[in-house]
C-alpha cells in the first residue's frame, strides 16, 4: 500500500521554493522579497496545497508498457520479443543494493532526506541559473525525474505529441509541474515505491532501452538482482544521455567510462563504498572488459533458432483476432506494450528439424532456386509443432537482392502472410477415397476407368460442368477395371475421375472441408470457388497452402478428429491475468472407421514394398503412412503422419516462378534427373524430418494404428488385397460348405467372379 505522509515544514518550504521559481521564471523578480511573508501566511501553504491533485495520471510502476515476449510451447525458452519500450518490471527487492545507491548517488544524494523537491539542489540551480548566469541547472530529485518519465511515457501512449512536448520542454513552467506532482507523490508513495519506479522507467540506453533489468541483461548478461558495484555505476551514468553514453557502441566506451568512474566517486564519497581497494578495482577496470554485450532487438527479425517464419505467423494470428483488442492498432499496441507472455505451439525439436531437413534437402544456395517448404502439426490437438523453409527470414530491404532471404511466409494462406498455395497432386488423392467412402463405397469395389469423362457425371447440388475431361496416368493410358484401393497404390489419376463421376465432385469437397480443407487464396478460399471446384481438383489441381495439407493429414492421424491449427496455447498480460485465445475447435469430422480404413490403404498399400511410396518408410520399423505427389514438373510434394505424434507436409518448388522455373532436366544439390517426382526430393526431406523429429522426442512406436473396417474393406466382389480376398474366401467358403461342399463353393466363387463386370455396370448405372 502507498506510503501516506502529513504535511511538515519542509514540505512546505518545497512549494514556496516552486512558487519563486515560477515567479522568477515569469519575470517577477521582486516576488522573492516576499518569501519570508509567505512562510508567515499559513493560508497562502493551505491555498497552495489544494491546486497540487493530480488527476488521470497513473504512476504506479506495473502500469508502465513493457515488452511482450514469445516462447517454444515449453512455455520456458524464449525465441522473440516485441516493445515500443525495452522494458521488464521487476520489483526493487530483485534490483541489486549497489545498482539503488549508484542512481541515488549519480541523481540525488538528498533522495532519503527530502519530500519531493530539493530545497538545496533547487537554491543552488536557481542561485547558477539566475544570478550568476551560467549554465542551467536542474536540481531535479529523482522523484521529480520519474514524474518527467511518467508523463511522457503517458503521452506516447495517448499518441498526444502535444502532451509529450509539454512533458519534456526546457521550461520553468514545466519544472513547476514537476515539483508540484513530486510533492504528491511523495504523500502517496513511499521512497521505495518511487526508486523502484524511477529504476524501471528511466531510459539506459539507445533504441528505448528502459529500465534497469533490461539495462543488466543488454550490457551485462546477468539480472538487476545480479548487478556489482562497477556494472551498477555503468548503467547509473547512461541516463544522463542514452545516446552518447551508452557503452554498447564502440565509440562511446571511452566517455562511458569516464562517466562511469564519476558514479564510483560519487558512491565512493557519499559512503556507498567503504573500501578503498574495491574502488580503486572498479575505477581502474577498463570498460570494455566488464561488458557481456547481449541482441536485446525486438520482433520477428531478432527471433531466435530460425523461428521467424512461426513468429510471423503468431503475429499476425494475434493482429487479425478480436480477443486481443477492438482494432488493428489495440492489437498492436498489446502486443508491444503489454507485457503478454506468449506461450506458443512451437515444438523445438520439430523446429530444428524441420529447417534441418529443408537446407539440407535443397541448400538456400542451390542453384535451381527451389524452396523445401515443411509444415507439421500434432494430430488431435490443431497444434502446430514447426514450420521449415530453406530460407533465412528477413523482412528488410536486403531480401529484395538475396534470394536465400525472404519473410513470405509460404506455409501458410495468403490471408496469413503466405503465398497463393501449391498444386498438390496426388497427396490429394486420400481424400477421394474418405468421400468415396463416405457415400457407403468399399475401397474394393472395381470401378471401370477411362481417359476421357463427361464432367456433367460430376455434377452435383446444382454445380454443373459440361464438356469432356480428358486424364490419363502418369505413364499413360488407364487401367481398367481398377478398385479405389489400387487406384490410390498406384496413384492412377484415371480411377480418381472414376470415383468422382459416380458419387459427384460436392462428396469429394464436402470431404476435404470436413477434413480440415481450404483454398490459400485470401479471395477465394472456400473449395466450391470456380479456381478450384473443377473435376480436376481430384487429382490435386487445387491452391494449398502446406499447413492446410499438413492438418488434413493430421485429421487422418488423430482417428479422423479434425482441429483448426493453432500457433498459441496460453497468453498471460503483465498483471498475471489469462487473455482468451483462439481454440483449436476440435470435434470428430469424419467417422473413425472411414479415418482408420484410409489410414490402413495408406500404409498396407502405398507405404509397403511396391506401393507408391515405399520410400517413406520411417526408421525402425514404424508403420508410416504417407503418399507422394506431383503437379505436373512444377510441384513435388510428400505428406503423411504417425498416429498422435505428428502430420507433416512437404512442397518443394519455385515459389516465386512456378511456370517457368520447372524441374524438366535440373540438377539439384548436385543430382541430376531429367525428370524430377516427389519420392526423389519431396520425400527424402519429409522422411529427414519425421525420423529427427521422432527420435528427438523419443516418440514410442504403436503399430496397432490403420486397421481397416469390413465395411469399407470388403467388397461384393472385386478387386481385392490378398488380405481381404483371403478373408472373404474363408468366410464364403464356410458358408458354401455347409450345402455344396468345397468344390460346389469353387465353382461358386468363380460364376461369381465371371458375372462381376455386369453388376459393376449396373452397380455405376445406379449411382
Amino acid at each position: 500500500m502507498p506510503k501516506k505522509k502529513t504535511l511538515t515544514v519542509q514540505r512546505v518550504l518545497a512549494l514556496v521554493i516552486a512558487y519563486i521559481t515560477l515567479c522568477v521564471g515569469g519575470g517577477v523578480v521582486t516576488s522573492i522579497f516576499f518569501m519570508p511573508a509567505v512562510f508567515a501566511a499559513n493560508n497562502a501553504a493551505k491555498a497552495v496545497i489544494p491546486s497540487l491533485a493530480v488527476e488521470g495520471i497513473d504512476f504506479d510502476v506495473t502500469s508502465l508498457p513493457q515488452r511482450s515476449t514469445m516462447y517454444f510451447n515449453d512455455g520456458k525458452t524464449a525465441f522473440a520479443e516485441f516493445y515500443t519500450q525495452n522494458r521488464e518490471v521487476v520489483p526493487l527487492k530483485k534490483i541489486s543494493k549497489a545498482m539503488q545507491q549508484a542512481v541515488v548517488a549519480r541523481e540525488d544524494k538528498r533522495f532519503f532526506e527530502h519530500t519531493g523537491v530539493d530545497v538545496q539542489g533547487v537554491f543552488r540551480a536557481f542561485f547558477q541559473t539566475y544570478v550568476r548566469g551560467g549554465d542551467q541547472q536542474g536540481g531535479s530529485t529523482l522523484t521529480q525525474q520519474y514524474v518527467k518519465n511518467v508523463l511522457s511515457t503517458q503521452a506516447r501512449e495517448d499518441d498526444d505529441p502535444i502532451a509529450e512536448y509539454h512533458a519534456t520542454e526546457d521550461t520553468v513552467a514545466r519544472k513547476l509541474r514537476e515539483m508540484l506532482i513530486s510533492v504528491q507523490i511523495e504523500k502517496k508513495y513511499s521512497k521505495a515505491e518511487i526508486l523502484q519506479g524511477y529504476l524501471n522507467i528511466a531510459q539506459f540506453g539507445r533504441n528505448n532501452l528502459c529500465g534497469v533489468e533490461m539495462a543488466a541483461k543488454r550490457y551485462f548478461n546477468v539480472s538487476a538482482s545480479e548487478l556489482n558495484v562497477t556494472q551498477a555505476a555503468t548503467i547509473a551514468a547512461i541516463t544522463k544521455n542514452p545516446q552518447n553514453f551508452d557503452p554498447s557502441v564502440e565509440a562511446n566506451q571511452k566517455e562511458a567510462e569516464h562517466q562511469r568512474n564519476i558514479v564510483l566517486q560519487l558512491m565512493h564519497d557519499q559512503g556507498y563504498i567503504t573500501s578503498e581497494k574495491e574502488f580503486k578495482d572498479a575505477i581502474n577496470t577498463p570498460l570494455k572488459d566488464t561488458l557481456n554485450l547481449q541482441d536485446v532487438s525486438s520482433g520477428c527479425q531478432s527471433a531466435i533458432e530460425n523461428t521467424g517464419f512461426f513468429c510471423s505467423y503468431v503475429v499476425n494470428q494475434i493482429l487479425k483476432n478480436k480477443a486481443f483488442g477492438k482494432d488493428d492498432e489495440a492489437r498492436e499496441k498489446l502486443l508491444k506494450e503489454g507485457g503478454l507472455k506468449i506461450v506458443t505451439t512451437l515444438d523445438r525439436n520439430a523446429n530444428n528439424a524441420a529447417m534441418q531437413a529443408a537446407n539440407s534437402t535443397v541448400p538456400a544456395t542451390d542453384p535451381s532456386g527451389f524452396e523445401v517448404m515443411i509444415a507439421a502439426m500434432k494430430p488431435g490437438t490443431g497444434e502446430i509443432l514447426s514450420f521449415g523453409i530453406n530460407r533465412t527470414y528477413d523482412a528488410t530491404d536486403d531480401a529484395r537482392t538475396d534470394e536465400t532471404k525472404t519473410s513470405m511466409n509460404y506455409m501458410v494462406d495468403q490471408e496469413d502472410g503466405g503465398g497463393m498455395g501449391f498444386n498438390v497432386g496426388s497427396t490429394w488423392k486420400p481424400i477421394n477415397m474418405v468421400a468415396w467412402m463416405q457415400k457407403g463405397h468399399s475401397i474394393n469395389e472395381s470401378l471401370v476407368t477411362s481417359t476421357v469423362y463427361d464432367t456433367s457425371k460430376f455434377n452435383c447440388n446444382g454445380y454443373g460442368f459440361v464438356g469432356p475431361w480428358r486424364v490419363q496416368n502418369s505413364g499413360g493410358g488407364t487401367t481398367s477395371p481398377e478398385s479405389p484401393l489400387q487406384g490410390l497404390i498406384k496413384s492412377h489419376n484415371t480411377t480418381q475421375a472414376s470415383m468422382a463421376s459416380n458419387i459427384g465432385l460436392c462428396a469429394i469437397a464436402d470431404a476435404a472441408k470436413e477434413m480440415g480443407y481450404h483454398n490459400a487464396i485470401s479471395n477465394a478460399s472456400d473449395i466450391y470457388s470456380a479456381n478450384s471446384f473443377q473435376p480436376p481438383m481430384t487429382i490435386g489441381t487445387v491452391q494449398a497452402s502446406p499447413l492446410t495439407m499438413a492438418n488434413v493429414y493430421a485429421t487422418m492421424g488423430a482417428n479422423g478428429v479434425e482441429c483448426t491449427p493453432i500457433a498459441i496455447t496460453k497468453v498471460t498480460d503483465r498483471s498475471g491475468s489469462k487473455v482468451k485465445v483462439p481454440s483449436a475447435n476440435c470435434h470428430q469430422a469424419i467417422d473413425p472407421d472411414i479415418a482408420q480404413t484410409v489410414s490402413y490403404a495408406l500404409n498396407q498399400g502405398v507405404v509397403q514394398p511396391g506401393g507408391e511410396a515405399s520410400t517413406t518408410q520411417l526408421d525402425n520399423n514404424r508403420k508410416t503412412f504417407a503418399k507422394t505427389g506431383t503437379n505436373e514438373n512444377t510441384v513435388m510434394a510428400t505428406a503423411g503422419f504417425v498416429p498422435n505424434q505428428v502430420a507433416a507436409f512437404v512442397a518443394v518448388a519455385d515459389a516465386q516462378d512456378p511456370i517457368n522455373n520447372t524441374f524438366d532436366n535440373k540438377t539439384i544439390n548436385g543430382v541430376y534427373r531429367p525428370s524430377w517426382y516427389g519420392m526423389y526430393i519431396a520425400t527424402p526431406a519429409w522422411k529427414q524430418f519425421m525420423n529427427t523429429y521422432l527420435a528427438a522426442i523419443n516418440a514410442p512406436i504403436d503399430n496397432d494404428y490403420g486397421k481397416g473396417a469390413d465395411k469399407y474393406t470388403v467388397s461384393k466382389g472385386a478387386t481385392r488385397t490378398y488380405n481381404q480376398y483371403q478373408y472373404q474366401r474363408q468366410q464364403n467358403s464356410q458358408q458354401q460348405s455347409q450345402q455344396q461342399g468345397q468344390q460346389q463353393t469353387n465353382q461358386g466363387q468363380q460364376q461369381q467372379s465371371q458375372q462381376q463386370p455386369a453388376e459393376q455396370q449396373s452397380d455405376q448405372q445406379h449411382q
